[in-house]
């Protein structure tokens, strides 16, 4: 692991930073504020989230969902996010989302990472296009919580940032497993759709425990109740990302 680097010495954080960056969009050049935004993200590597925490002046302690929940709020504060949890991207006015992976020593990722939620009640006429899926993956800074294993979320040090967009072949591939998921909601098989489908994008529960339904429709047309479902990214697809932006693994 990198020895962890002081918030504090690093950097001067200041949480109004990125909100007036993004802000400043509308009449400044969207690439010059996504490079500013990279740089922020940059001068964080090294630095221990605990760290980051209090110099932000937050706490680091409680639970974190699978270690990162907690963590990537405070790297979403650290630079500034708008988006908070409505329908848009973290930061709405550069097109960008931010997505932490936690990784291994080895910066293999340890978990998929959520994209977000797929509606069921309409999946049939969703196309890839206009999806929110695809609109939330057009433009993606993934920030690693590097640490060995056991290590508390707390004690993880931020890596080095990656900014990335899909090229053709990779959105190809992304938009075949959009389809397919759709596709098989579309003629009423929801309860078929595991996490084995999918090359990159998989499908998995996204509830915060399993008495949460939301409604679908079965074979028949019928209304039935299930478990809400999100989009993620394979852990092959986001480690190869991190070593190579174009992989097609």
């Amino acid at each position: 692991m990198p020895a962890a680097r002081s918030a504090r010495d690093s950097l001067h954080l200041d949480p109004d930073a990125g909100t007036s960056l993004a802000m400043g969009a509308d009449s400044a050049d969207v690439a010059a504020g996504v490079s500013a935004l990279l740089n922020r993200a940059r001068a964080l590597a090294g630095i221990r989230v605990r760290d980051l925490a209090a110099s932000l002046g937050v706490s680091s302690e409680g639970a974190a969902v699978r270690t990162k929940g907690t963590a990537g709020g405070i790297l979403e504060l650290a630079l500034g996010a708008t988006g908070g949890s409505s329908k848009v991207r973290d930061f709405p006015d550069l097109g960008v989302e931010l997505k932490t992976i936690p990784v291994d020593l080895r910066g293999v990722p340890v978990e998929s990472t959520y994209v977000c939620t797929l509606s069921l009640a309409d999946a049939e006429t969703q196309e890839w296009e206009d999806s929110w899926v695809r609109a939330k993956l057009a433009r993606v800074l993934f920030v690693p919580l590097i640490a060995g294993d056991d290590v508390a979320w707390p004690d993880r040090c931020v890596g080095e940032p990656l900014l990335w967009s899909p090229t053709t072949d990779q959105e190809s591939v992304l938009r075949g497993d959009f389809d397919d998921v759709v596709g098989l909601i579309g003629v009423g098989r929801i309860e078929d759709l595991t996490a084995h489908r999918g090359r990159w994008l998989q499908v998995r529960p996204k509830a915060a425990h399993g008495r949460i339904r939301t409604t679908a429709f079965g074979a028949e047309g019928e209304t039935i109740a299930t478990i809400p479902r999100g989009f993620y990214l394979r852990t092959r697809f986001t480690g190869a990302l991190l070593q190579d932006p174009k992989a097609m693994p």
